[in-house]
């Protein structure tokens, strides 16, 4: 009756081993994250005396995983910021103008010639001088529409071209519109993680909420102002062809081009035209370097279409200026010499080593679509964060030790034996948000105290099971045996269910809701575990080697 194979017993230990292996680092906290960082450091830059001293503080062959702290116990940055979806119309439009205008030229015979007019940013304007062609005009420009691939424009192209008199108009359509800003939002909540990940940071949370806003929140780092400087800058690279030089930033540009200053030279300005040949979207990388004159600089590649193009245009270019831009800035603008295959190119300035670092880090991590808007800067200090801590130690150990006394004194040694478990139970769960990664926050330490409380529900069912079978007469063994089979279907019916409430917590819900939703979810399959297999395994380990004639529980 009360047999468990030895392969079975094994297994159990060795969970509880594991479980307790894996949360010792917890234990060591600031040690063993200096001493990962120190790692990470060695990885990335190189071995020194004073990474390996840090590096050495925790043995390299115990674990090292450790339950991340969220912005609450931590301390860190939180920010709401709004992307200005309508940046990419005029971006879209920019982009559109060369391919109308040589959709337009072969037809001048019938449309006359033709010149753009200041618009909408979401429009191309075109004054024709023939207007009696305007139908082929229309004709023809409407076939460089594409149809809409989302589920919600199913149907519709991404412009519409009509006409008003004489002018011929070119504009996105509500559809494409829809489209473009949920592909921006999207573009922009994925760079801006990729940026974060950049510089390193610990469990950041990163959330699109509503239309058209992103949620940051990054534990362990010093200000809302330095989370911004990371994510805060659009990064913008193109390439374009400089078609003068001017003094003023109200020289006249032209249509279809732009006045941009020049980074380095005070009181310079360009004016380029505003289609790039290039952009950043094409990189496929970007490293801090240094020119031949020894000054800090960022080197760059291109992917296969973007080096064709600049390859291309370089060779039919030659002895013409060509304007590096970043941010709506001209970095350089020097003349191509010769033909530059590869993709390959480097870009120069005033800068600083730690300015080309984190250039590059931007232009790696890619350009931000549009404008980001904060609406919301919050820095929360450490103090808060520990202060939080605290209560949480607080609140946990007077759960823990009312429980364990509560236990001790209702059922005797099978109390003893279900503290046992409550304390491996709770090494389990820190062992196991070691091991995926996860993030305690301190509604999550509200779902650790929930699950102490409900730790112990599968063990009072269990011996108020076993005391039922030996008022009826059971002998010991049977009414052990008994207790723990009738008990099972009423332990995991109760739990079935309040893990399938932390699911739908952790599917709708975000932030706090979700770090609360994973501690129950981990602490419900651990408390089950205990119940049934490690109390059970140190009942039957006792009652072996005592072979008791009567019981008490």
């Amino acid at each position: 009756m009360l047999q468990i194979d030895l392969w079975k017993r094994v297994l159990i230990w060795l969970v509880c081993a594991a479980g307790i292996m894996l949360a010792l680092p917890n234990g060591f906290y600031t040690r063993v994250e200096q001493a990962n960082d120190a790692a990470a450091d060695i990885i990335a830059k190189g071995e020194t005396p004073e990474r390996l001293e840090v590096a050495g503080q925790w043995p390299d062959y115990l674990p090292s995983g450790l339950v991340n702290l969220g912005l609450d116990l931590r301390g860190g940055a939180h920010l709401l910021a709004e992307v200005q979806v309508g940046d990419v119309y005029e971006a879209r439009m920019d982009a559109l103008w060369p391919e109308v205008r040589d959709a337009l030229r072969p037809e001048r015979a019938t449309v006359g010639t033709f010149r753009r007019q200041p618009g909408a940013s979401d429009q191309i304007r075109l004054r024709l001088s023939k207007p009696d062609g305007m139908a082929r005009a229309l004709e023809v420009v409407r076939g460089l529409a594409n149809p809409i691939t989302t589920l919600t424009g199913v149907g519709a192209n991404d412009i519409e071209v009509s006409a008003e008199g004489d002018i011929l108009v070119v504009q996105l359509s509500e559809a494409e519109k829809i489209a473009s800003d949920d592909r921006t939002v999207r573009q922009s909540l994925e760079i801006v993680r990729r940026r974060i990940d950049e510089v390193g940071t610990r469990e950041p949370t990163i959330q699109r909420q509503g239309a058209d806003r992103i949620l940051i929140q990054v534990p362990g780092i010093g200000s809302a102002s330095e989370l911004k400087k990371i994510i805060g800058t659009t990064a913008q690279l193109t390439f374009n062809p400089v078609v003068g030089r001017a003094s003023d930033a109200d020289a006249s540009a032209g249509v279809g081009n732009k006045v941009v200053p020049s980074l380095d030279e005070p009181g310079v300005y360009y004016i380029i035209e505003a289609a790039p040949v290039v952009t950043g979207e094409d990189l496929v990388d970007a490293q801090p370097s240094f020119d031949q004159n020894g000054q800090p600089a960022v080197t760059f590649r291109f992917n296969t279409s973007g080096a064709r193009r600049f390859g291309d245009y370089t060779a039919e270019n030659i002895g013409s200026p060509f304007a590096i831009v970043l941010d709506d800035e001209v970095v350089s603008a020097p003349v191509i010499q010769s033909h530059i295959p590869g993709g390959s190119g480097i870009i120069t300035g005033n800068f600083s080593i730690e300015e080309s670092t984190n250039l590059a880090v931007l232009l790696r991590a890619g350009a931000l679509p549009a404008e980001l808007v904060f609406l919301e800067e919050r820095t929360i200090g450490p103090e808060l964060g520990q202060d939080s801590i605290d209560a949480g130690k607080i609140a946990t150990i007077v759960a823990f030790v009312a429980v364990l006394v509560f236990m001790g004194l209702s059922y005797g040694l099978f109390g003893l034996f279900a503290n046992v478990a409550l304390i491996l139970n709770i090494a389990l769960i820190f062992g196991m948000l070691s091991l995926i990664g996860g993030t305690l926050t301190l509604p999550g330490i509200a779902g650790i105290v929930l699950t102490v409380g409900m730790a112990v529900d599968a063990n009072v069912l269990i011996f108020e099971r076993i005391r039922e079978e030996l008022k009826a007469g059971r002998g010991p063994a049977k009414a052990i045996d008994e207790g723990y089979s009738k008990a099972l279907s009423a332990i995991l019916d109760a739990n079935i269910t309040t893990f399938i409430t932390a699911v739908i917590l952790f599917a709708m819900g975000s932030g706090p809701v979700r770090g609360f939703a994973i501690t129950l979810g981990l602490g419900i399959m651990t408390s089950v575990f205990t119940a049934i297999f490690v109390t059970r395994l140190m009942i039957v380990m006792w009652f072996e080697r005592r072979r008791p004639k009567t019981i008490e529980v």
